[in-house]
């Protein structure tokens, strides 16, 4: 492998190492141990079902194709589990909030657990099943929980900006830390041990199911409809909450933009890398790509223990940073022609890709805890679960758009729509940004005439 690979991932390696022991005390947010014994718990469970999720990635294409299924075929599985998250998710999230959050997130559990039994089948029709059932997963993976710690904090009284401390420290590690150790387990269970492709799945179950043993014995029950609609109302209540205010509707396709981009970026970033056949470490690669988004995650951790810099103001920024990131393969084909001869390693182009993709990736890292931290403040509590799932219908249509063209348009054609997608979620976000500060200022300008009316009554003697 080439030394330049080991130069970008030592080097991100050594700025996040940097960034973890330079932080002081403003730096940090200062909380209670009740609130640190609560969080730390979350944490424990969230990198558990994370590390179910991340084990599994990398392998299921190889896990298809070893099973004797073409391009197409594999295709229409992916399809079909994106399909089955918009067409589900928000049924799910609804019951989440109906039901219980801690009950959703068990359900998550089962449901992934019986999507990995089912790639011990090499029949279509079974592996389709798993494809759904696992679609399903993904909704309540992203929704259920985050729903029941808000709820959870929120109920216990802890002060809200320590959620913050929560979102960035469960994305360093859930997102980052776990995705590279679960990447190097599955690489010794497949490669090492000789395993065979399906043991990273039977190894995702038993995470799984140890993450769901810890939900039932400490978790507590919380729900977001205490008025117990049904799901017509509550689909019609958050479709009004959506409606209504601006700021959900500007968060929501912010949302649907960027992860819109970061799901196509998954898909191309390997041709993009390796244009002409080159030999390039995928799970090195890979490995690089979580440390940049540790990085970004140990970067939003300092921007939010700030009270005084806003979220909605400093995304911006990272917003157009991953739109000039994106950009970087469409002026390197102008830059240097491919080589005539097949094969061989990394060539320049590919090596400003990988840096270029590296930011990316430490935007992602960025994005993750910080779009928490807004739906945290804007998305209301009754229908927290529904309407993070309303979020993510637009995102599975485009997914499933890109995957089904995917070899459509050329690869430069697809960076560029993600570079003007994310430079469309900068200017929703600056718009997000005027909105917020204008309400902000309204109500400031409301409490101060509450209080020089109720200086000026007389006293009653």
């Amino acid at each position: 492998m080439e030394s330049f690979y080991f130069v970008v991932f030592a080097c991100l390696a050594a700025l996040v190492v940097a960034m973890e022991l330079s932080k002081n005390s403003k730096d940090r947010i200062g909380t209670s141990s009740s609130f640190n014994s609560f969080m730390n718990n979350y944490i424990i469970v969230y990198s558990l079902m994370m590390a179910g999720d991340w084990l599994q990635g990398p392998y299921v294409y190889y896990l298809y194709s070893t099973y004797g299924f073409g391009k197409g075929e594999i295709g229409q599985l992916f399809i079909a589990g994106f399909g089955s998250s918009m067409l589900f998710g928000t049924l799910v999230g609804s019951l989440a909030d109906k039901q219980g959050r801690k009950r959703a997130c068990v359900t998550y559990c089962i449901t992934y657990m019986l999507s990995c039994v089912t790639k011990h089948s090499s029949e279509y029709k079974i592996l389709m099943l798993g494809r759904i059932l696992g679609g399903i997963a993904t909704s309540l993976l992203f929704s259920a929980f985050e729903s029941w710690l808000v709820a959870e904090h929120n109920k216990r009284g802890f002060d809200q900006q320590w959620l913050s401390e929560t979102f960035s420290k469960a994305i360093f590690l859930g997102n980052g830390l776990v995705a590279i150790i679960s990447g190097l387990f599955g690489n010794l269970l497949v490669d090492n041990l000789a395993l065979g492709p399906v043991a990273p799945f039977d190894a995702a179950a038993c995470f799984l199911a140890f993450g769901m043993v810890i939900i039932l014995a400490s978790w507590t029950e919380n729900y977001g409809d205490h008025e117990k609609k049904n799901l017509f109302a509550q689909f019609k209540g958050a479709a009004l909450a959506i409606a209504s205010d601006e700021r959900i509707a500007l968060l929501g396709a912010i949302q649907s933009l960027f992860e819109g981009s970061m799901y196509t970026f998954v898909f191309l970033w390997t041709p993009a890398l390796s244009p002409n056949d080159e030999e390039i470490p995928h799970g090195f690669i890979f490995a690089t790509f979580m440390l940049a988004s540790m990085l970004g995650s140990s970067f939003a951790s300092r921007l939010l223990a700030h009270s005084s810099l806003r979220v909605e103001s400093y995304m911006q920024i990272v917003f157009i940073i991953s739109s000039a990131s994106l950009l970087i393969p469409i002026l390197t084909n102008f830059l240097e022609k491919p080589p005539d001869v097949r094969g061989g390693g990394i060539s320049l182009s590919g090596s400003l890709q990988l840096i270029g993709f590296s930011t990316f990736e430490a935007c992602v890292g960025i994005f993750w805890p910080s779009i928490m931290k807004m739906r945290s403040q804007y998305i209301p509590e009754e229908a927290r679960s529904t309407i993070m799932n309303f979020f993510r219908i637009p995102l599975n249509v485009f997914v499933c758009v890109v995957l089904y063209n995917v070899d459509a348009f050329p690869i430069t054609i697809m960076f560029g729509m993600c570079s003007i997608f994310l430079f469309i979620a900068s200017v929703l976000q600056r718009r997000l940004e005027g909105i917020a500060e204008s309400q902000k200022s309204r109500s400031q300008d409301w409490t101060a005439i509450r209080e020089s009316d109720s200086e000026a009554e007389p006293l009653n003697v």
